[in-house]
């Protein structure tokens, strides 16, 4: 079997072993509640239990996945070590903060978001540390593993496209809260079915897949041109930092299709990006010719 196909049916387990989790560990919580064990568990939803099975499942099956790809190193996925990594992560910070606080305070000023007379200064922390685990961990996933995996039998743009398809719809499937009030063993699936149906507005696909689709081409990019995690890493850590300070000190009189609820959701949030990539294209040509 191909790495691609290897990757398809560790997708497929994913989906279909979380969906069957999902119950278990909602009932399982449920019972340590009724015990008077971890009552706080009672406040979640089936579908953050249905969100947290996914992820089980995919770190389990994620060892058993790599052992049939007989990955010993970095190197099999196309990953060099990188002498220049913390100026890499500073770059990617200032390549894509930069173009986004600068959005950010251009639509304060045009009252188009408006601050809080209550800024939530506690919730800075969360966001930082937001930005700095999850990027380890998504780029770790999706550039190194995934991309990795991809390009042994695929063609560059290709592989760039899957990696970034598969970026795009993780983060875009979303099933509604409370879709499963009564849980059965086959609610699972039924956030599955509830999670496709946000493809049914044509307007949130182009505002919100399309944007998510070109971060990830982005980042794509920003790791087979360096052959390094460490300037998507910085990259993906400015967006979710900038993004994450202006939600929390700001709120939306109005959504359009252009400018959603967030920094990165519509069509202006999609020219933000095209300007991180244009400046890290000639950020890291300037490099390139300073080594040469």
């Amino acid at each position: 079997m191909k790495d691609a196909a290897k990757l398809s049916a560790y997708f497929a387990a994913v989906v279909l072993v979380g969906a069957i989790l999902a119950p278990l560990l909602f009932w399982s919580a449920q019972l340590l509640a009724a015990h008077g064990v971890l009552t706080f568990l009672t406040h979640y939803n089936f579908e953050s239990f249905f969100h947290r099975a996914l992820l089980i499942t995919a770190l389990v099956l994620l060892w058993p996945l790599v052992r049939s790809l007989h990955l010993r190193s970095f190197r099999d996925l196309q990953l060099e070590k990188n002498p220049h990594g913390l100026r890499d992560v500073v770059a990617g910070l200032l390549l894509s903060g930069l173009p986004l606080s600068s959005a950010g305070i251009v639509l304060i000023l045009a009252k188009i978001f408006l601050l809080k007379t209550a800024i939530p200064w506690s919730s800075v922390g969360a966001i930082t540390a937001a930005a700095a685990v999850v990027p380890l961990i998504e780029e770790t996933f999706f550039r190194g593993l995934i991309l990795g995996i991809l390009s042994r039998d695929l063609r560059v743009p290709v592989a760039t496209f899957l990696s970034s398809f598969l970026f795009a719809i993780v983060h875009f499937l979303k099933a509604p809260n409370r879709t499963s009030e009564l849980v059965t063993w086959y609610s699972g699936f039924k956030s599955i079915a509830h999670s496709f149906g946000q493809f049914a507005d044509p307007i949130m696909v182009l505002a919100a897949f399309a944007t998510l689709f070109l971060l990830g081409w982005i980042l794509a990019d920003a790791r087979l041109r360096t052959r390094s995690l460490w300037l998507s890493i910085g990259l993906h850590s400015g967006w979710i930092f900038v993004s994450g300070i202006v939600v929390k000190m700001t709120k939306r009189p109005e959504i359009l299709p252009w400018l959603g609820r967030n920094l990165l959701v519509g069509l202006v949030p999609l020219g933000l990006a095209l300007i991180s990539w244009i400046l890290m294209f000639v950020w890291l040509r300037y490099e390139n010719r300073k080594h040469a």
